[in-house]
């Protein structure tokens, strides 16, 4: 009997044990500016958004498309697809997925209000949405859409009663109702977001009663975090902390195993007059655009040194690029290689564009929201100093970021596309399409570069069913852009996580940090 009860106290406390356990804390590098699924193509909004809204498709750690609410496609003829929805799949209230729900999601996309970077770019050739069955859907196109299943990847499913609510509705919890492993619980700007196991989900439960994402932009701060126990997992590990972490029993490490994230300098070719941050090497204002100069975005293209860049600077989590597809993914072509290291070129094409003796220039940059983006920028100051650019920094977060690049206010500035569809013809369209929003053009290209050569073959691509004939055409689109320099490549970024050793989480090329997918060790 007093056996029984030592055993029965044991219990209870190992059950408390597992209850404080069920919490699992989260700190990411960078704000979430919204809930709605629909209102911010940011990778930060969807490492959040992801955990409680499903779409049609997903994919898996590598971009390999997997049934997630819909569980088969075809093409019925060059201009319907057809997806067959899931039985029994619940919004979090309990009310069933219907083909409803499908046609009113996908018709929000393009008339949310405001919306700074829209989803439009994966839906451009969507036309029409049936209900032809609660259960069966029916997407019309303008001509044939080869990835429109990749595509749907990024189009997250809302309840048809939501169609019409704004983005507040969504951050204040009244519209936040997907059908995600995960339940929406609240949205703190600025501070985090917290979740609950979503108890009738379709799919594999998550071991996590409760899961809390907590905003941490300072890189040694998140890391501090974990290593006092605040933390159970960080995001956006800084190179510098890896070999510390790597060192420590009680954490594990893990990255990406693609690096897909394309990391680069957009340039300013809006107009042909001065560009705001751009001066003559003694502060003189110019009377043209010298960023409109190809020979000027090649010199400052090989004045990098990729190599020390992603040795030094990234310590290795990163791949030095000349192009927006990591090696052998579909678009990637031999023909373009890493840009050679070459400050003596870059002064005599600097020179050969009337500029002997060098340029102002302002950087600016986000601080948190890339791997090392400070250290990055620093890094690339210093290499445009030695041939004649003098190169200052301004560092900004990215709420205020991301609104001034959008309104053309900075002359050189980083940023990020990834070819979440597991193909080039997204990030060509993203990043160096030329601008038109309404369309789904041009929502990284923030520069405004523009070359019609370049569109009409990514346009084309669109057209063309055999997978290698479009891969041939969209490696011409990219040999146009790069050779344009319609962008400066740095590196293909892979996303590491640290967490507690008694944790394993394989990690994601997407980025994504996966309540569902983070496990106990034992």
């Amino acid at each position: 009997m007093k056996a029984r009860f030592v055993f029965a106290a044991l219990a209870g406390l190992l059950a408390q044990g597992a209850a404080v356990a069920q919490t699992l804390t989260i700190g990411i590098g960078d704000a979430v500016t919204s809930i709605d699924p629909h209102y911010l193509n940011s990778p930060t909004n969807k490492n959040v958004i992801c955990n409680v809204f499903d779409a049609l498709t997903d994919a898996d750690d590598t971009i390999g498309i997997l049934p997630s609410l819909a569980v088969s496609w075809k093409l019925l003829n060059d201009t319907t697809w057809e997806f067959k929805l899931r039985p029994g799949a619940k919004f979090h209230d309990g009310s069933p997925v219907t083909a409803e729900d499908v046609r009113a999601s996908y018709m929000r996309v393009p008339r949310v209000p405001n919306a700074p970077q829209p989803f439009t770019t994966y839906i451009r050739l969507v036309k029409e949405v049936r209900a032809i069955d609660p259960l069966t859907v029916h997407m019309i196109t303008e001509g044939l859409d080869p990835i429109l299943p990749n595509e749907a990847v990024q189009i997250r499913i809302i309840q048809a009663s939501k169609g019409a609510a704004p983005t507040e509705d969504f951050n204040n919890g009244k519209a936040a109702i997907g059908t995600g492993p995960m339940r929406f619980v609240s949205y703190t700007p600025g501070t985090g977001v917290e979740l609950a196991r979503n108890e009738h989900y379709w799919g594999a439960k998550p071991h996590w009663e409760k899961a809390s994402f907590r905003i941490i932009p300072d890189g040694a701060a998140r890391v501090a975090s974990l290593l006092a126990g605040d933390m159970q997992v960080v995001d956006l590990v800084p190179s510098d902390a890896l070999v510390q972490l790597r060192a420590n029993s009680k954490i594990r490490v893990v990255s990406a195993r693609l690096g897909l994230r394309y990391i680069y300098l957009a340039m300013d070719q809006r107009a042909e007059g001065p560009s705001p941050f751009v001066t003559g090497p003694n502060g003189e204002i110019l009377d043209k655009n010298p960023l409109k100069d190809v020979r000027v975005r090649r010199a400052l293209s090989i004045a990098i040194n990729r190599t020390a860049m992603v040795d030094r600077v990234m310590e290795g989590v990163a791949t030095a690029t000349g192009q927006m597809m990591p090696e052998g993914g579909f678009g990637w072509t031999p023909e373009i290689p890493v840009p050679v290291f070459d400050p003596d070129l870059a002064k005599k094409l600097l020179a050969e564009a009337g500029y002997p003796n060098g340029l102002r220039i302002t950087i600016h940059s986000t601080k948190g929201r890339y791997v090392n983006d400070t250290k990055v920028v620093q890094a690339v100051a210093q290499m445009w100093q030695r041939i004649g650019v003098q190169t200052a920094i301004e560092l900004q977060p990215w709420s205020t970021y991301a609104t001034r690049v959008h309104k053309g206010e900075y002359s050189i500035m980083i940023g990020a596309v990834a070819a979440v569809t597991s193909e080039s013809s997204q990030v060509l369209r993203s990043a160096m399409g030329s601008y038109d929003p309404p369309n789904g053009w041009g929502g990284f290209n923030w520069g405004r570069y523009s070359n019609r050569e370049l569109d009409a073959l990514v346009l084309r691509a669109a057209t063309i069913a055999d997978n290698g004939a479009r891969e041939q055409v969209l490696r011409r689109a990219m040999v146009i852009g790069t050779n344009d320099v319609a962008n400066i490549p740095l590196h293909l970024q892979k996303t590491t996580w640290a967490m507690r050793r008694e944790l394993i989480y394989s990690g994601r090329s997407d980025d994504q940090t996966r309540v569902a997918d983070i496990v106990p060790a034992k």
